[in-house]
Order: structure tokens, then C-alpha cells, then sequence
């Protein structure tokens, strides 16, 4: 990891998607971003715009975004780990994401009084399709025997 970016608070130039161990960890790739405050950017999916960041955190291991999506789904939020972002545009101010609008619309429903404990992000973890907040394995992380 470049010394001079803070952990946990990188950026994707187009990585496919996280694996189930960094889920909640934006990506490295992309030097010199670390210091990027997303709130207010928009957020794109595979298949078009769904909002604005809400908020965005950067904790080591548990890195997420709030995404407002405004008329899109009747003002509803969701929560979009980390992991899913696919790349920043900073000169547009739009993060990507590699989920697709109707993922990201049948996501568990936001609920501003729990998305910071772990139950709630064990499950936005597991139907994105990594690990939750407590870090354990999730059904999909486990290969079949």
C-alpha cells in the first residue's frame, strides 16, 4: 500500500468488485485519492444514475456509503459497502458502482436508526455478496464441499 494514502480510505480505477474479504474497504488502486471527501458526489450503477452520497465513512475494514436516491425509488437510502465502489471520478464528482440499479433498489431497506451496528451491516454484507461488519464468513464466502 503507498505510505502516503490513509488506510482504508482508497479508491478503485475499475476493478471488478471486491472479494469477500475486503467488501467493506474501498480499494488501492488508485493513487492519490485518499484524501477525496465523496459526500454530495453522485452515484452511477452499471445502468444509470441513482443519487447522491449521503454520507460516506472510512473506517479500516468497515468503509461505506449512504446514497440518496432522491425520486429514483421515492427518496428511499441505501447503503452501498465500500467494496462495491468500481472507480471515482473526481473531476465529475461521480463514484461508480459494479451493481445494477435493481441490486441496488432490492438491497436490504435502510434504516437510519440501525445501519451502524453489525446486524445490519452483516446483512447489506451478505446480499452484496461478501462479509459483514463483524468481519466472520458469510454463506456465500463459503465454497461448497
Amino acid at each position: 500500500m503507498d505510505e502516503t494514502q490513509p488506510a482504508g480510505r482508497d479508491f478503485s480505477t475499475g476493478a471488478t468488485g471486491a472479494t469477500a474479504g475486503d467488501m467493506w474497504t474501498f480499494r488501492t488502486e488508485l493513487p492519490g485519492t485518499g484524501d477525496i471527501d465523496l459526500t454530495g458526489f453522485s452515484v452511477e450503477a452499471a445502468d444509470g444514475g441513482i443519487g447522491k452520497v449521503d454520507e460516506a465513512t472510512y473506517e479500516v475494514g468497515g468503509s461505506y456509503l449512504v446514497v440518496g436516491t432522491g425520486p429514483w425509488i421515492f427518496g428511499k437510502k441505501v447503503m452501498l459497502p465500500a467494496g462495491v465502489i468500481d472507480r471515482v471520478d473526481r473531476d465529475d464528482e461521480k463514484v461508480y458502482v459494479n451493481r445494477s440499479k435493481d441490486e441496488i433498489k432490492d438491497s436490504p431497506p435502510f434504516d437510519d436508526t440501525q445501519y451502524r451496528d453489525d446486524a445490519y451491516r452483516d446483512e447489506v454484507g451478505t446480499y452484496y455478496g461478501g462479509v459483514g461488519a463483524s468481519g466472520a464468513r458469510l454463506p456465500s464466502d463459503i465454497d461448497p464441499v
